[in-house]
């Protein structure tokens, strides 16, 4: 972990080497450690003048470098959900120089963005769409027969919403080359045993256990009836010892290859595993990694939550900059509702994970049975609310217009 009172000590010498993923691919293993150091420092001292989400970037490092590593980022599509964690992806997509305009007028944005970048896929700001738009894309591949990869990266909490199941059932009916990340911070899910069921995972997706499988899958079809059935008690004998210690099943059931749960942040094992599934693997597969949010500056480790988006801050103590004291619209609205939900038993606040953002947390707080968070389901949320009003409620729908795009 980064002490605070080190980090002043900004030394960036590997990171300004980089330029591009070519450069990050001629480094050595070992070297990648220590770059992921530097990029940590570099994204606390950035965020600390310009703020931005701060957490969610530190606890994607290891896994950022080990995917432009691995495969052959621009051909190959990384897409990544939300886009709150993509600082690490900026500063070594040839935005290093930039990088202390994150956020700023004319500056670098907070998201991907497809105009500063061919390494920027889709724009997005808004969670759970990267499974659909990496099946399109795969799909799109297909029929082109481009047989370069996508790699859709999700958090365990876009997993909550319907559109990522939507998009993960139908990458399972077709049957695409389509890889997911879900990056899991331990928000949502939990590993069932997580060393074995990485060792476990890790050899069985190896390209010799994968060979052998094959030779021994023809082997035993060539022998009729009496090789299916032998074959089927075989296949039902791994995924069952699999599925005994990792948290898969579900995934399994949408048809996906199930790999993980795999340490999100020791790069020599992400890479092994990354690699296996580039030389390896047939369909659509699901890698689950286990990371730490705010990993390396302990503040943002201890209360990751604080410090999933934050405004100017210093860096020796982790206390935000004062602000002037301007009231912002959040704020007024927030104060608004509450007024009319006094003047109007019928008046209803409804948010979709996000009552912080919206200024709902006094509401929720004075009338929690009139409050609803519905998780992120914003098209639950605007029909739910059309029943409420028609039973004579007067709902109120609080939503990121960039999160409409889900309803």
């Amino acid at each position: 972990m980064l002490m605070m009172d080190t980090l002043p000590d900004r030394k960036t010498g590997l990171l300004d080497t980089i330029d591009s993923p070519a450069d990050l691919r001629r480094l050595e293993q070992k070297d990648l450690v220590i770059l992921a150091e530097e990029i940590r420092k570099e994204i606390i001292h950035t965020v600390s003048q310009t703020g931005g989400h701060l957490a969610p970037s530190l606890g994607v490092v290891e896994l950022t470098l080990a995917l432009h590593y691995v495969f052959d980022t621009p051909k190959d599509k990384l897409i990544w959900d939300v886009g709150h964690q993509s600082y690490a992806h900026k500063l070594i997509t040839g935005r290093r120089a930039r990088f202390h305009t994150l956020r700023q007028y004319k500056g670098i944005s907070g998201f991907p963005k497809r105009s500063e970048s061919e390494y920027d896929v889709v724009e997005t700001g808004h969670s759970s769409t990267s499974i659909s738009y990496g099946l399109g894309l795969t799909t799109a591949k297909d029929i082109k027969h481009d047989h370069s990869k996508v790699i859709a990266v999700i958090g365990d909490g876009s997993m909550t919403a319907g559109l990522a199941f939507e998009g993960l059932n139908q990458a399972g009916d077709l049957d695409k080359n389509l890889i997911v990340i879900l990056n899991d911070n331990e928000m949502s899910i939990s590993p069932n045993v997580g060393a074995m069921s990485s060792f476990l995972s890790r050899k069985l997706t190896g390209k010799t256990v994968r060979r052998l499988r094959r030779h021994v899958e023809e082997r035993l079809k060539s022998l009729s009836s009496v090789g299916e059935n032998i074959l089927t008690i075989l296949r039902r004998s791994e995924e069952s010892f699999k599925s005994f210690f990792t948290p898969g099943m579900l995934f399994e059931a949408l048809k996906f290859e199930y790999i993980g749960p795999i340490p999100g942040h020791q790069l020599n094992e992400l890479i092994e595993t990354l690699e296996n599934v580039r030389d390896n693997s047939r369909g659509p597969v699901l890698i689950h990694v286990l990371t730490t949010k705010g990993k390396g500056y302990e503040p943002a480790e201890t209360n990751p939550g604080d410090y999933h988006g934050v405004g100017p801050f210093d860096v020796a103590t982790g206390k935000p900059v004062p602000s002037t004291g301007t009231v912002s619209y959040t704020e007024v609205f927030g104060d608004t509702i509450c007024k009319l939900a006094r003047q109007d038993e019928r008046v209803i606040a409804i948010t979709a994970a996000m009552p912080a953002g919206t200024g709902l947390t006094r509401f929720s707080t004075e009338f929690p049975d009139r409050f609803f968070d519905v998780g992120i389901a914003e098209q639950h949320a605007v029909t739910f609310a059309a029943g409420l009003a028609m039973e004579g409620m007067r709902p109120v729908v609080t939503v990121y217009s960039t999160f409409m795009q889900r309803a």
